[in-house]
C-alpha cells in the first residue's frame, strides 16, 4: 500500500481519532488506527469497542491496501514534519515508511486483519438534525453528566422525542444526582422508534458528537442499529454503544411548587458568584443566598481564609429566605445561558432551586440545596 497526502489533511485526520483510541492499552490493536487506501481516498477507522469513528479524506493512491499503526505515535510524527506532501508506504511485513522532504521514518504496524469489525450502516430511517441546534443542546446539558462510574445510567445524556402542545420536540436531559439540566427544541422530520422510547448516549460518545456538530453547517444524520447509535456527517461515521439501563424519572425531580420568583441579571449573578466562590470551602464550594424584597445577598465563609458578601439588586417580592447552594453548580448553569436575565424559582431552604433563562422556557436546570 502506498499513498501521497497533504500534511494538513493527514494531521487533521489523525487529530480527529485521538479522542477515540483506547488509552489503557488493554488490547494493543485498539490503540492503533486502521488506514485503508482505496480509489482516490484514504479511510481512517478508530474504536475502543464502545465508540468508533470512520472518516474518508482525499489522497493520491499509488497502490491500495490497509494497515494499522499506533494513532498517538503517528500523530506525533506527522505534527513535527515539514509543510510538504507526505508519502506513506506499508510493506508486506507491516512496517511503515513515512517520507516527507528529507525526513524518513520507519515504524512498526500491525496487520489490519486483527482490527475489530466496524459496521456499515444502511441508509434507512435516519433523522436529520441541525448541527448548531445539537451543539447548543449538548452544551446546555453535558455539564450535568455524572462522572461516578457506579451510576452508569447517569454517565451520559438522555435523548427522547415527544409531542407536547402539538409540537414535535427533541429533549435532552442529564443529571448527576446533585443537579439536573433539561433542554428541548422543536424537531422537524420523521420519528425514530428508539428516540420515542428514549436512549442514553455515553459520555465519551457525547464529546465526539459535539466535535462533529462544531464542524461546518451540514446537518447530522442520526440512526440506530442493534444497541448502537449511528451518527453521519459528510464523510464521517461515528458508531457508539448506547448505555444500558433506565434513565431515572427526571420529572419527579423538577420542582412544581417553587412559587418564589427572583429575576436578576445573568452577568451580575455569574460574576458575583465567582467572587464569592473564592472564599468558599474547597470541598463543598457552598455559598449562602439571602433573599429580601428587591435584593439578594450572596456570602461565603471559610474559617481558614475569611468571609465575603455582596449585595445584588433583583426583582423579588417574597418573604425573607436563606438558602445554600454549591457555587460551581450555579456557575456551570449560568455559563451556558445566553439570555441577559435569569429566573431563579425557590420554595424554601430545603427544596431544590430551579433556574431558567427569562426568555426561554424550554431550558431549565435544577440544583439541590446545601446545609450551610
Amino acid at each position: 500500500m502506498q499513498f501521497k497526502i497533504e500534511k494538513e489533511i493527514f494531521l487533521k485526520a489523525l487529530g480527529r481519532v485521538q479522542g477515540i483510541v483506547e488509552k489503557r492499552n488493554t488490547i494493543p490493536i485498539l490503540s492503533n488506527v486502521l488506514i485503508e487506501a482505496t480509489a482516490n481516498e484514504i479511510c481512517l477507522t478508530a474504536t475502543d469497542l464502545e465508540v468508533g469513528m470512520r472518516s474518508a479524506y482525499p489522497a493520491t493512491i499509488l497502490s491500495p491496501g490497509k494497515v494499522t499503526v499506533s494513532a498517538k505515535k503517528l500523530h506525533e510524527i506527522i505534527k513535527e514534519l515539514p509543510e510538504q506532501d507526505i508519502t506513506f508506504t506499508a510493506k508486506d511485513n507491516c512496517w511503515i515508511e513515512i517520507r516527507c522532504g528529507k525526513s524518513l521514518f520507519n515504524i512498526v504496524g500491525l496487520s489490519a486483519d486483527e482490527f475489530p469489525y466496524f459496521p456499515y450502516p444502511e441508509q434507512e430511517n435516519f433523522l436529520s438534525l441541525n448541527s448548531q441546534l445539537l451543539k447548543e443542546m449538548i452544551e446546555k446539558t453535558s455539564f450535568s453528566i455524572s462522572h461516578d462510574e457506579s451510576k452508569y445510567n447517569l454517565n451520559g445524556i438522555f435523548f427522547k422525542t415527544l409531542e407536547e402542545n402539538g409540537r414535535q420536540l427533541l429533549r435532552l436531559v442529564a443529571t448527576d444526582g446533585h443537579r439536573l439540566a433539561m433542554i428541548q427544541r422543536p424537531l422537524d422530520g420523521s420519528q425514530v422508534a428508539e428516540l420515542s422510547r428514549g436512549v442514553i448516549f455515553p459520555r465519551k460518545g457525547i464529546h465526539e458528537l459535539k466535535k462533529i456538530a462544531e464542524e461546518g453547517e451540514t446537518d447530522i444524520q442520526l440512526g440506530f442499529m442493534d444497541n448502537n447509535a449511528i451518527i453521519k456527517k459528510n464523510q464521517t461515521v461515528v458508531v457508539m454503544r448506547l448505555v444500558d439501563g433506565d434513565f431515572p424519572d427526571y420529572n419527579r425531580v423538577i420542582p412544581k411548587a417553587n412559587e418564589l420568583e427572583v429575576l436578576l441579571s445573568s452577568d451580575a449573578f455569574f460574576h458575583t458568584l465567582r467572587r464569592m466562590a473564592i472564599l468558599s470551602s474547597e470541598k463543598s464550594r457552598g455559598v449562602k443566598i439571602q433573599l429580601r424584597p428587591g435584593s439578594m445577598e450572596i456570602s461565603s465563609s471559610n474559617p481558614e481564609l475569611g468571609d465575603a458578601r455582596e449585595d445584588l439588586d433583583v426583582s423579588y417580592e417574597g418573604p425573607e429566605l436563606s438558602i445554600g447552594f454549591n457555587a460551581r453548580y450555579l456557575l456551570d448553569i449560568l455559563q451556558v445561558m445566553d439570555e441577559k436575565q435569569t429566573r431563579l424559582m425557590v420554595k424554601d431552604h430545603l427544596s431544590p432551586g430551579l433556574l431558567t433563562p427569562a426568555g426561554d422556557q424550554d431550558f431549565m436546570a435544577v440544583v439541590m440545596p446545601m446545609r450551610l
